[in-house]
């Protein structure tokens, strides 16, 4: 059983069905107890990191992750799911993320002369290819939809890269915490194979 964590942000729903798509039991929940008894947790959502935070404290979900993440279940974040588990987000000054990983979320500069947000297919790096990315031929395309990106302090945890005028970090691994900017759930064959190694851990 797969656990997706409900806390008002959008793009639950896609996510559900491709779990469901790929064989594995999704319940979207925001329920504590449901949550500790699943195999796997997915923190997905799009939306602004500020009102994301405050969601998460709202519905008591801030403890319930970091139990998930000290009892070594496999977590995912996706979009804006990774980029709340950092220190903090140029978004929302002031706004304690989760704190799991260290790096901050910048936004785009304008000097980069690219259209922002970033909306579109964009093709990986893999400067440390991780488990999700098991059986994937090199420079595979993914879908990215987003105005702000992952700075890593740590970049020995970033698995996947792409340009968009910067050098943005697109998918992290640390132990058992993975997380990517892209949707998989919206990146087609490449994205169900991503899913499908992260459900297959």
């Amino acid at each position: 059983m797969i656990a997706i964590l409900d806390y008002d942000a959008g793009n639950i729903k896609s996510v559900e069905k491709a779990v469901e798509a790929l064989g594995s039991e999704a319940v979207v929940t925001r329920d504590l107890d449901t949550i500790l008894k699943t195999d796997k947790v997915i923190l997905p959502g799009v939306g602004a990191f500020g009102d994301a935070m405050e969601k998460l404290h709202r519905y008591g979900l801030v403890d319930v992750i970091k139990q998930v993440i000290e009892d070594g279940k496999p977590f995912l974040g996706i979009c804006l799911g990774l980029q709340l588990l950092f220190d903090e987000s140029e978004e929302s000054p002031g706004v304690k993320g989760l704190g799991i990983l260290p790096g901050k979320i910048v936004r785009f500069p304008d000097s980069i002369g690219m259209k922002i947000p970033q909306i579109g297919w964009n093709d990986l790096s893999f400067p440390h290819k991780g488990r999700l990315f098991e059986g994937l031929k090199d420079d595979p395309y993914v879908y990215f939809v987003h105005s702000y990106y992952l700075k890593a302090d740590d970049e020995q945890i970033v698995t996947a890269t792409t340009e968009y005028g910067v050098t943005v970090h697109a998918s992290v691994e640390k132990g058992n915490v993975f997380a990517c900017q892209f949707h998989p759930e919206k990146s087609s064959e490449t994205g169900l194979k991503i899913l499908k190694n992260f459900l297959s851990l």
